[in-house]
């Protein structure tokens, strides 16, 4: 079952408009903090389904926009060999899909902390990099999902 505080007010759960947005702008940031552990060349799918993301919370695309971006960089992921190269597509693929569904964003920051591990770097550094950039009106509801999830528990 789906947690309802991850759906929207008007589908029947307890996000407002603003939550989902912010969700989708952290999810973003995890995501391009790591951006640069794809490799050498960054996979322009990647970077376009970041700008689409961004665009949907202007208004200027659709779900369904973010649904293709989001698939066009889980694409990227199962053509790469680098596992830290997987994650940041997998990663980015989760942020853009946060559009459609918002508890997304809290999968776009495990692999990207799953891309920090497997780039030999702090995973901790980087937990509580992702945490700093929590607004206030999503920080307890990210936080308290992660712990009744026990997604922090998962390896990563």
């Amino acid at each position: 079952m789906r947690d309802e505080r991850f759906i929207r007010v008007h589908r029947g759960g307890l996000l407002k408009p603003e939550q989902h947005h912010q969700l989708i702008k952290w999810a973003c940031d995890c995501s391009e903090h790591v951006l640069d552990l794809f490799g050498e060349e960054i996979d322009e799918r990647l970077e376009n389904a970041v700008i689409v993301a961004f665009k949907w919370v202007k208004g200027i695309a659709s779900v369904g926009d973010a649904r293709k971006a989001s698939l066009d960089a889980i694409a990227v992921a199962r053509e790469s060999q680098n596992p830290a190269s997987v994650a940041v597509a997998r990663s980015v693929g989760h942020s853009v899909a946060t559009a459609h569904m918002a508890d997304h964003s809290l999968r776009a920051a495990w692999y990207a902390l799953k891309a920090v591990k497997n780039s030999g770097e702090s995973v901790e550094a980087e937990r509580k990099w992702q945490d700093e950039q929590l607004s206030l009106e999503i920080r307890e509801l990210v936080l308290s999902a992660r712990k009744a999830e026990e997604i922090d528990r998962i390896e990563i």
